[in-house]
């Protein structure tokens, strides 16, 4: 039987990005594949929450930007109301919480707290299984929609 993992999903929009960078501020690691990545104490009971902005399936890095620099610089773009250095659907899919270090936290209050800690309601939350999700996403080398493989987990 899988091991679930109580998580919380936003779907990508420029409100999301900017409420990201609003409470976050930049993200603490950057990875090639295009996830940006906060580790933050504001779980249920001071629990670590990893907040994962996951890639598009494809991920292409725009040109001309850093690894650690395309979430900076989409925000600032937003921000400034000009083009952000590519179009926001073809970076990310959304954003996931989720206790950062396996520490056993209910759905409900990982949602609420994740709530208050960004400012912005999930459009879903709940139980998914990780590791078949990565399984997928490494089977299909990145081309594959780890959102849309959450997000139908917790509607399932």
């Amino acid at each position: 039987m899988p091991a679930l993992v109580p998580t919380c999903v936003w779907l990508a929009s420029p409100a999301l990005v900017m409420a990201l960078d609003d409470r976050f501020g930049p993200p603490v690691d950057a990875y090639v594949n295009g996830s940006q990545v906060w580790l933050r104490d504001g779980g249920p009971g001071g629990t670590t929450v990893e907040w994962r902005l996951h890639p598009v399936a494809g991920y292409q890095r725009p040109d001309g930007v850093e690894t650690y620099d395309v979430f900076e610089s989409v925000a600032d773009a937003l921000r400034q109301g000009t083009p952000p250095p590519a179009p926001l659907d073809s970076l990310w899919e959304g954003l996931e919480a989720f206790p950062a270090y396996g520490d056993e936290v209910e759905p409900a209050p990982l949602t609420v707290a994740c709530t208050e800690e960004l400012g912005v309601s999930p459009d879903e939350s709940g139980l998914v299984d990780h590791v078949g999700i990565a399984d997928q996403w490494e089977t299909a080398q990145g081309k594959t929609s780890i959102v849309a493989a959450l997000v139908a987990q917790l509607r399932g």
